[in-house]
């Protein structure tokens, strides 16, 4: 796919997805983003896009909302003019044991992880079916590895698991239409802001590559996955090995 002059929407506006909007629009693409509670940082992604030239916005949305993820993909699609590129990538990753975990909890897990993705995949189709566009989908690397492996995290895992087929099943529906469906499933890129140096040290240590991959590792495997037109159904671990052991 040529980029200069797509659209692109990602869903979530922190930290990776601000950067990932940043290396789109270097690479020719309008872009808008969306939040739930980071408007500043969402706005500050924004003026990075606006600065290299390219339009862009920013858009409040509730993703466990069916009515927000209409309203977002609709709004983008008529403010950029055109819809090429989406990106799922709103995610809740929050650690809680099985005993306390609610009904609630489910529910709005599933409804950020999963959910969201195919509720604006299924908005944006006639916009992607005019362009023979792209939709990545996020997971995850324990998800992808096909076993969990963190104890609290069984929301957060079943979700990423359900990305996953989610993005088989879509690019096999969608391959007709022209449209490419991968994820991409990051493993060490960006330590949380309340890891110990202890706990970053033991992650570099699990890891075969030996440390942390950083933001820009996602950025590559992005627009590899833009770049193709013959990959489509697959889930691609960026993770330093990190699954290997």
């Amino acid at each position: 796919m040529d980029l200069t002059g797509r659209t692109a929407l990602i869903t979530g506006a922190r930290r990776i997805g601000a950067v990932v909007a940043e290396a789109l629009a270097r690479h020719g693409v309008d872009v808008a983003l969306s939040y739930r509670r980071s408007q500043a940082e969402a706005e500050r992604a924004v003026a990075r896009v606006v600065a290299l030239g390219r339009r862009s916005l920013a858009i409040s949305a509730d993703l466990t909302r069916t009515a927000d993820c209409l309203r977002l993909v609709a709004r983008a699609a008529e403010e950029l003019g055109r819809l090429d590129i989406l990106i799922n990538m709103a995610s809740i990753y929050e650690a809680k044991p099985f005993a306390d975990l609610t009904e609630q909890d489910w529910d709005r897990a599933l409804a950020v992880e999963l959910k969201a993705a195919f509720t604006c995949s299924h908005a944006a189709l006639p916009h992607l079916r005019a362009t023979r566009g792209r939709i990545i989908n996020f997971s995850d690397w324990v998800a992808a590895s096909g076993r969990p492996r963190y104890p609290g995290y069984l929301t957060y895992y079943v979700g990423k698991a359900g990305v996953k087929a989610l993005t088989e099943a879509l690019a096999l529906e969608l391959a007709p239409d022209g449209i490419l469906v991968n994820a991409i499933a990051p493993g060490p890129i960006l330590a949380p802001p309340e890891t110990t140096e202890q706990d970053r040290k033991a992650v570099e240590r699990a890891t075969p590559l030996g440390t942390w991959g950083g933001e820009h590792e996602i950025v590559k495997a992005v627009l590899a996955l833009l770049d193709s037109d013959f990959i489509t159904g697959e889930t691609i671990r960026v993770d330093g090995g990190r699954h290997l052991r």
